[in-house]
Protein backbone atom coordinates (compact mmCIF):
# COMPACT_ATOMS: atom_id res chain seq x y z
CA UNK A 1 0.00 0.00 0.00
CA UNK A 2 1.92 3.03 -0.91
CA UNK A 3 0.79 6.65 0.67
CA UNK A 4 -0.14 9.57 -1.41
CA UNK A 5 1.53 13.24 -0.73
CA UNK A 6 -1.55 14.34 0.32
CA UNK A 7 -1.98 11.42 2.88
CA UNK A 8 0.95 11.94 4.38
CA UNK A 9 0.22 15.51 4.79
CA UNK A 10 -3.44 14.87 6.23
CA UNK A 11 -1.62 12.91 8.56
CA UNK A 12 1.02 15.27 10.07
CA UNK A 13 -1.35 17.82 10.07
CA UNK A 14 -3.81 15.64 12.03
CA UNK A 15 -0.60 14.85 14.46
CA UNK A 16 0.46 18.25 15.29
CA UNK A 17 -3.60 19.02 15.64
CA UNK A 18 -3.74 16.29 18.30
CA UNK A 19 -0.65 17.04 19.68
CA UNK A 20 -1.51 20.77 20.24
CA UNK A 21 -5.02 19.70 21.67
CA UNK A 22 -3.63 17.04 24.48
CA UNK A 23 -0.56 20.33 24.71
CA UNK A 24 -2.85 22.73 25.72
CA UNK A 25 -4.70 20.49 27.89
CA UNK A 26 -1.72 20.39 30.15
CA UNK A 27 -1.33 24.27 30.21
CA UNK A 28 -4.72 25.43 30.68
CA UNK A 29 -3.84 26.64 33.84
CA UNK A 30 -0.96 28.78 32.44
CA UNK A 31 -3.81 30.21 30.34
CA UNK A 32 -6.30 31.06 33.06
CA UNK A 33 -3.39 32.61 34.98
CA UNK A 34 -2.60 35.27 32.49
CA UNK A 35 -6.75 36.03 31.82
CA UNK A 36 -7.68 38.95 33.41
CA UNK A 37 -8.98 38.78 37.14
CA UNK A 38 -12.22 39.84 38.33
CA UNK A 39 -11.48 42.69 39.73
CA UNK A 40 -9.11 44.05 37.54
CA UNK A 41 -9.59 47.06 34.92
CA UNK A 42 -10.64 47.08 31.80
CA UNK A 43 -7.93 49.80 31.00
CA UNK A 44 -4.87 51.78 32.31
CA UNK A 45 -4.11 55.08 30.95
CA UNK A 46 -0.73 56.81 32.05
CA UNK A 47 0.42 60.47 31.93
CA UNK A 48 -3.61 61.44 30.93
CA UNK A 49 -4.09 65.07 29.97
CA UNK A 50 -8.05 65.34 29.30
CA UNK A 51 -9.40 68.89 27.62
CA UNK A 52 -13.03 69.22 27.71
CA UNK A 53 -14.00 71.98 25.31
CA UNK A 54 -18.18 73.19 24.98
CA UNK A 55 -18.13 75.22 21.58
CA UNK A 56 -14.59 75.62 21.20
CA UNK A 57 -14.23 77.12 25.14
CA UNK A 58 -12.08 75.53 26.89
CA UNK A 59 -14.10 74.19 30.33
CA UNK A 60 -11.60 71.70 32.11
CA UNK A 61 -8.57 69.93 31.76
CA UNK A 62 -8.01 66.79 33.77
CA UNK A 63 -4.50 65.62 34.61
CA UNK A 64 -3.25 62.39 36.08
CA UNK A 65 -0.52 60.28 36.43
CA UNK A 66 -2.61 57.08 36.07
CA UNK A 67 -6.08 56.44 35.42
CA UNK A 68 -7.52 52.89 35.89
CA UNK A 69 -10.78 52.35 34.08
CA UNK A 70 -13.56 49.67 35.77
CA UNK A 71 -16.17 50.71 33.79
CA UNK A 72 -16.72 47.41 32.72
CA UNK A 73 -18.24 46.70 35.85
CA UNK A 74 -21.88 46.37 37.43
CA UNK A 75 -21.22 50.18 39.36
CA UNK A 76 -18.63 51.78 36.91
CA UNK A 77 -16.08 54.24 37.73
CA UNK A 78 -12.74 55.72 36.81
CA UNK A 79 -9.82 55.60 39.59
CA UNK A 80 -6.86 58.12 39.99
CA UNK A 81 -4.80 55.73 42.29
CA UNK A 82 -1.97 58.47 41.93
CA UNK A 83 -4.21 61.69 42.29
CA UNK A 84 -5.49 64.24 39.81
CA UNK A 85 -5.42 68.12 39.11
CA UNK A 86 -8.17 69.14 37.47
CA UNK A 87 -8.41 72.79 36.17
CA UNK A 88 -11.82 74.40 35.58
CA UNK A 89 -12.08 77.74 33.62
CA UNK A 90 -15.57 79.80 34.01
CA UNK A 91 -17.03 81.82 31.40
CA UNK A 92 -14.78 84.40 31.74
CA UNK A 93 -11.78 81.83 31.42
CA UNK A 94 -11.00 82.56 35.00
CA UNK A 95 -8.98 79.10 36.37
CA UNK A 96 -10.27 77.33 39.40
CA UNK A 97 -7.98 74.04 40.19
CA UNK A 98 -9.04 71.25 42.29
CA UNK A 99 -5.69 68.58 43.21
CA UNK A 100 -5.77 65.50 45.47
CA UNK A 101 -3.84 62.49 46.11
CA UNK A 102 -6.65 59.96 45.17
CA UNK A 103 -9.82 60.28 43.44
CA UNK A 104 -12.80 57.76 42.12
CA UNK A 105 -15.47 59.49 39.66
CA UNK A 106 -18.68 56.93 40.10
CA UNK A 107 -20.02 57.13 36.39
CA UNK A 108 -23.76 56.06 37.49
CA UNK A 109 -24.26 58.54 40.22
CA UNK A 110 -21.59 61.46 38.33
CA UNK A 111 -19.96 61.46 42.14
CA UNK A 112 -16.82 62.59 42.82
CA UNK A 113 -14.91 61.45 45.77
CA UNK A 114 -11.92 63.15 46.40
CA UNK A 115 -9.11 62.35 48.97
CA UNK A 116 -5.81 63.01 50.65
CA UNK A 117 -4.59 66.28 50.44
CA UNK A 118 -7.56 67.53 48.73
CA UNK A 119 -7.10 71.53 48.18
CA UNK A 120 -9.32 73.62 45.96
CA UNK A 121 -8.07 77.27 44.70
CA UNK A 122 -10.31 79.39 43.15
CA UNK A 123 -10.43 81.67 40.40
CA UNK A 124 -10.81 84.63 43.25
CA UNK A 125 -8.27 83.58 45.47
CA UNK A 126 -10.33 81.37 47.90
CA UNK A 127 -8.38 77.98 49.25
CA UNK A 128 -10.09 75.03 50.74
CA UNK A 129 -8.08 72.48 52.26
CA UNK A 130 -9.85 68.94 53.27
CA UNK A 131 -8.87 65.43 53.38
CA UNK A 132 -11.89 63.84 52.11
CA UNK A 133 -14.60 66.26 49.86
CA UNK A 134 -17.65 65.03 47.36
CA UNK A 135 -18.73 66.72 44.53
CA UNK A 136 -22.20 65.68 43.26
CA UNK A 137 -21.64 66.86 39.46
CA UNK A 138 -25.74 66.05 38.72
CA UNK A 139 -26.64 68.88 41.31
CA UNK A 140 -23.09 70.91 41.56
CA UNK A 141 -22.79 70.22 44.73
CA UNK A 142 -19.98 70.31 47.25
CA UNK A 143 -19.97 68.47 50.58
CA UNK A 144 -17.63 66.68 53.15
CA UNK A 145 -18.03 65.32 56.93
CA UNK A 146 -14.33 65.53 57.46
CA UNK A 147 -11.96 68.40 58.83
CA UNK A 148 -11.12 71.31 56.77
CA UNK A 149 -9.84 75.03 56.56
CA UNK A 150 -11.12 77.56 54.42
CA UNK A 151 -8.61 81.00 53.69
CA UNK A 152 -10.43 83.73 52.10
CA UNK A 153 -9.04 86.23 50.02
CA UNK A 154 -9.78 89.16 52.30
CA UNK A 155 -7.69 87.06 54.85
CA UNK A 156 -10.88 85.18 56.77
CA UNK A 157 -9.99 81.78 57.88
CA UNK A 158 -12.68 79.27 58.61
CA UNK A 159 -12.04 75.92 60.11
CA UNK A 160 -14.68 73.34 60.25
CA UNK A 161 -15.75 69.83 60.72
CA UNK A 162 -18.00 69.74 57.61
CA UNK A 163 -19.60 71.41 55.13
CA UNK A 164 -22.05 71.95 52.15
CA UNK A 165 -21.84 74.45 49.22
CA UNK A 166 -22.72 75.00 45.50
CA UNK A 167 -19.87 74.62 43.23
CA UNK A 168 -18.87 78.24 43.48
CA UNK A 169 -19.57 78.75 47.01
CA UNK A 170 -22.14 81.28 46.76
CA UNK A 171 -23.93 79.41 49.02
CA UNK A 172 -22.24 78.08 51.79
CA UNK A 173 -23.00 75.82 55.03
CA UNK A 174 -20.45 74.85 57.62
CA UNK A 175 -21.67 72.27 60.43
CA UNK A 176 -19.00 73.29 62.84
CA UNK A 177 -16.31 75.76 62.35
CA UNK A 178 -13.64 78.30 64.43
CA UNK A 179 -12.87 81.01 62.13
CA UNK A 180 -11.41 84.88 62.17
CA UNK A 181 -14.49 86.88 59.90
CA UNK A 182 -12.63 90.20 58.46
CA UNK A 183 -15.49 92.55 59.09
CA UNK A 184 -16.03 95.91 56.91
CA UNK A 185 -17.69 98.61 58.45
CA UNK A 186 -18.31 101.59 56.32
CA UNK A 187 -20.15 103.45 59.19
CA UNK A 188 -17.87 106.72 60.82
CA UNK A 189 -17.10 106.18 64.72
CA UNK A 190 -19.42 108.11 66.85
Amino acid sequence: MSLTYKEIITGIVTLIGVTMLFSCQGNLNEIRALDIEGDAPQAIAEGINLKYTDSGRMVANLKSPKMMDFTNKEFPYHEFPDGLELEIYDENNEKSTVTSDYGIIYEGTNLVDLQGNVVIFTADSMRLEASQLFWDQNINWIFTDKPNTIKFPNGALNEGEGFDANQNFGNFRSRTNVGVQIIKDDKPDE
